[in-house]
């Protein structure tokens, strides 16, 4: 291989891509550690390896500021590299004034984005000087990654919502203050293109279900890495852990076509993803495509895939710590 990480040049030993960290610092450093990175210099290092974040390093877990340092210290170093995840644009939204309405904020201070976002708050400080920085930081980070031999993105790989906000990001695939803003009224399509990537597509339903935070939920997210999956039963994902409010969930129906608003992913590129809460051992979910969160933030593990340059992917290849210690 011969991609760049920053200034250094990735070897043989490929890539190790790590899911939603939210907060879990702890996990983290015993993940790197399990995974052969040693603390060099003020980060962590491999000798022949690289780290890729899939996002979401903030919020519900104890150490905000840590988690953020220690991907940032390694970003920085060119040990690592990351997408920006629901969680970051949320953030940003959360500290950016709304430019049309005077006093309120691109994404409302309301005492359900308020709770969400708490653990975040807490330990950093609205308004602060360490606040500022991250936001900033925030704003840097690519939104999806392509490798050329791998691929990264939060939550989904949606190739027209990235054309779709071709002529408003930045160098780095990065967010701009113009993009948070059109990204922050719905319906647009930059809304829609941000929801995608960051969140993943989702069609309504006729039952609504209750997500682990208590939520009811009138929209199901879509199975999008299943390129089998055409029917709007085998085609759709509630997380393991959701109650549903009537019964049954959803009806088998077929799927209308162009309702998910996304295309399935059918190359043979591997692509890796977060965002969706998976439960148990850790397993792809194709030959060419893995989920590597497994709810870390609420008390699952912390789950890092092992990339050495294979195309059809491996559950062997999983590793993965636990909030009580190794695995």
């Amino acid at each position: 291989m011969d991609d760049k990480v920053g200034d250094s040049t990735v070897g043989d030993g490929g890539y190790d891509i790590i899911g939603d960290v939210h907060g879990q610092a702890d996990m983290l450093q015993r993940l790197l550690a399990d995974l052969g990175y040693e603390e060099s210099g003020g980060t962590w290092v491999h000798r022949s390896r690289y780290v890729v974040f899939v996002g979401d390093l903030i919020d519900r877990g104890p150490e905000q500021i840590k988690t953020v340092d220690i991907a940032r210290r390694m970003v920085e170093a060119g040990s690592a590299l990351i997408v920006a995840g629901n969680h970051e644009f949320n953030c940003v939204a959360f500290a950016t004034p709304d430019p049309e309405k005077p006093g309120e904020y691109l994404r409302a201070h309301s005492e359900k984005n308020v709770g969400q976002h708490r653990a975040f708050l807490d330990e950093v400080g609205f308004g602060s000087s360490a606040h500022a920085e991250m936001v900033e930081w925030f704003m840097q980070l690519p939104l999806w990654l392509d490798l050329g031999e791998l691929r990264v993105v939060h939550a989904c790989w949606d190739e027209e919502g990235m054309e779709a906000i071709r002529g408003l990001i930045g160098p780095n695939n990065n967010l701009t203050p113009e993009l948070v803003v059109s990204a922050s009224q719905k319906n647009t399509p930059e809304w829609q293109a941000i929801e995608h990537l960051l969140k993943g597509p989702e069609v309504p339903v006729d039952s609504p279900y209750l997500d682990k935070g208590g939520d009811v939920r009138h929209h199901e997210r879509v199975r999008w890495w299943d390129p089998e999956a055409d029917t709007l039963r085998s085609g759709t994902y509630i997380p393991d852990g959701t109650t549903t409010v009537t019964k049954p969930p959803y009806p088998p129906l077929p799927t209308p076509k162009g309702h998910a608003a996304v295309a399935p992913y059918r190359s043979e590129v591997p692509l890796f993803y977060g965002h969706y809460w998976q439960r148990g051992t850790p397993t792809r979910s194709g030959e060419y495509t893995a989920c590597v969160d497994y709810n870390a933030g609420k008390g699952g593990s912390l789950v890092a895939y092992r990339w050495s340059g294979e195309s059809v992917l491996s559950d062997a290849n999983f590793v993965a710590v636990d909030p009580s210690g190794p695995r």
